[in-house]
């Protein structure tokens, strides 16, 4: 029987899988919000017909602090979450549930967001089966070195238009600090 701390411990943080984009892309943005404790980068696959691998990252978060529904949100907002393309194979537009009861949550979020978009949203709910972590040489991709070209010409604007959007749930202390004074300045 588990005890209450551990109990406490397990209520603290809950993991859930996405898949969208390139995982450095989607690290990035997860990294640099508050709540979450921790973004594993590689692979991830379903079960049954979906057992496919593809290029996502698990999010350990603390729901008191960042909900599922942010989360999804986010997650739709920052990739092309309406749109099918050549590459859908390797970027799967997906949350993925860790528990059993996730499934449920998961749908009833992607229902409610599907309002701020036009287009119907392409991101479906599935069964997390297995991941296989990126080289550790991919790993922190942005925050290693954000001067990267793929970096600043690639994740920087997509982090910018996510503090413009939902500056509020970002930790602006895990941003680089050039990012947050180009980002004030613009704002006066």
């Amino acid at each position: 029987m588990a005890s209450t701390i551990d109990n406490c411990i397990d209520n603290a943080v809950k993991k859930i899988g996405l898949s969208g984009s390139c995982y450095w892309c989607t690290e990035a943005i997860f990294l640099s919000l508050r709540g979450v404790t921790k973004v594993e980068q590689g692979w991830l696959s379903s079960v049954a017909d979906d057992n496919w691998f593809s290029e996502g990252i698990i999010v350990t978060y603390m729901p008191d602090v960042l909900s599922l529904k942010n989360l999804i949100a986010i997650h739709l907002h920052t990739h092309s979450s309406t749109k099918i393309h050549s590459m859908r194979g390797k970027y799967r537009s997906a949350v993925y549930a860790m528990e059993p009861y996730q499934n449920t949550e998961i749908k009833h979020n992607l229902a409610l967001l599907q309002d701020e978009f036009e287009l119907p949203l392409i991101t479906c709910a599935y069964t997390f089966n297995q991941f296989r972590a990126s080289d550790k040489s991919m790993q922190n991709y942005y925050y290693s070195d954000p001067q990267r070209p793929f970096c600043e010409n690639i994740i920087t604007p997509k982090l910018k238009k996510l503090l413009n959007s939902h500056a509020s749930l970002m930790d602006k202390s895990k941003l680089p600090v050039s990012m947050i004074l180009r980002t004030e300045v613009q704002l006066t």
